[in-house]
């Protein structure tokens, strides 16, 4: 395993595409409303991204995947495929997840909506999915293993009616879309490697309202629950800094804090 230790020019560079992420899932938020197609929110985001950011959408031609971001909506647990035949209804819940290559470094995240008037089960699932990754937030630090984010966010989901997706996971992120090293989102022995100052990794949990099971459709990338349940999920990009960590995909209307002291 080589993990990637950034100095400050490469973190500077993740910072800057972190903060084009964010403002891509600030911009789309008003464009989701019934009848909207789901390549339509895909396109608007493309083009934000290309014209107005100025940056390169890092799923478009991904492994062969054919849009620029990830659209999944309601029990699409991940890679759900922006599609002109799939329209939003009331009472939806949908994940975009947004990935940007600015000046050779990535940065990645995603988070919920709702289209219009949901399901108070649905707010609750989406509510655990954020708030699962959020418990993270407040115990990264150098020095410890790196299993302690599923095991915080294991214990944090035990506490609902949910259930943790354990085939997907986060993963190492710089001027690579994948790096070293997976992030377990569940409580394990294996991920015993130690936080260092300079790693920048993804953490994205995916809940289930459901069982845990999931499967992939034929096309290769959709994955959906077995049960036909919702499923939620939030992704941010994350730097270990030397007493804690910090977001870098933070939103800008998201109220929690950039940085966390936990030394």
């Amino acid at each position: 395993m080589k993990i990637s230790i950034k100095n400050n020019q490469e973190i500077e560079k993740m910072r800057i595409a972190g903060k084009l992420v964010g403002k891509v899932l600030d911009m789309i938020k008003s464009y989701i409303v019934p009848d909207i197609s789901t390549v339509e929110l895909n396109d608007i985001c493309h083009d934000y991204i290309v014209y107005y950011q100025k940056a390169t959408p890092a799923c478009l031609g991904y492994h062969g995947f054919p849009k620029s971001v990830c659209i999944s909506v309601n029990e699409v647990v991940c890679h759900g495929i922006p599609n002109k035949h799939q329209k939003l209804k009331e009472g939806d819940i949908v994940n975009i997840d947004v990935t940007i290559i600015k000046n050779q470094y990535y940065a990645d995240s995603s988070k919920m909506f709702f289209v219009g008037k949901c399901h108070q089960k649905a707010k609750n699932l989406c509510k655990a999915a954020k708030d699962s990754l959020y418990s993270t937030f407040k115990i990264i630090k150098p020095g410890m293993q790196l299993n302690v984010i599923g095991n915080t966010i294991q214990k944090y989901i035990c506490k609902t009616p949910f259930s943790i997706v354990k085939e997907y996971c986060g993963h190492g992120i710089g001027n690579n879309f994948h790096e070293d090293p997976h992030i377990l989102h569940h409580k394990n022995k294996f991920n015993t490697i130690k936080l260092q100052k300079g790693m920048t990794f993804t953490i994205e949990p995916i809940i289930n309202a459901g069982n845990q099971e999931v499967f992939c459709e034929k096309d290769g990338w959709t994955v959906k629950t077995k049960d036909g349940s919702l499923s939620a999920q939030y992704e941010h990009t994350i730097l270990v800094t030397e007493s804690g960590c910090e977001i870098l995909t933070l939103r800008e209307t998201e109220n929690i804090h950039s940085t966390y002291i936990n030394i």
